[in-house]
């Protein structure tokens, strides 16, 4: 399970360079954790207020018109580097809200839920904004490293 507390930013400094690029792996594949479920619970978001606002339950075309439309005219992307059977954090409001059965003619259940879900994705947000912060130092430490020893750069190139 993820931990919305951001552990210590580790000291760059003192990493290897193969260090520092697995530090950078690591951070991207936690953000791509992270944005997955923001996608997730925006879905969840854009299906509650459709529900609200239809007298019948959705069905497979409303379905795709709520989840593909992102109000800007652009389509959402799939996610590529995520597998479905990749362990993803499981944050307790998230799971809360799945467990609740929401009514979505009844007004203020569709509000209290859409309020649980609207600050779940503001810790949401808030987490991958500091992580996107510290893959951008660490992107610094390695533009450093690689001026230092421009030829550290020819590791990356795979070997036969």
């Amino acid at each position: 399970m993820t931990d919305l507390t951001a552990e210590p930013p580790v000291d760059l400094a003192a990493l290897t360079l193969a260090e520092v690029r697995e530090y950078r792996a690591r951070l991207e594949a936690e953000e791509d954790r992270v944005s997955y479920w923001r996608r997730v619970v925006h879905a969840r978001i854009d299906v509650l207020r459709a529900q609200a606002d239809s007298d019948q339950p959705l069905r497979f075309d409303d379905l795709v018109r709520v989840l593909g439309d992102t109000g800007t005219g652009r389509s959402r992307g799939a996610l590529l580097r995520i597998q479905a059977a990749d362990p993803l954090p499981m944050l307790p409001e998230v799971a809360e809200t799945w467990q609740t059965d929401v009514d979505p003619h009844d007004p203020r259940a569709v509000a209290d839920a859409l309020d649980r879900l609207h600050r779940v994705e503001e810790r949401l947000t808030a987490y991958r904004r500091a992580l996107h912060a510290r893959i951008e130092e660490v992107a610094r430490r390695l533009i450093d490293l690689y001026s230092d020893n421009p030829t550290a750069a020819l590791s990356l190139i795979p070997q036969e």
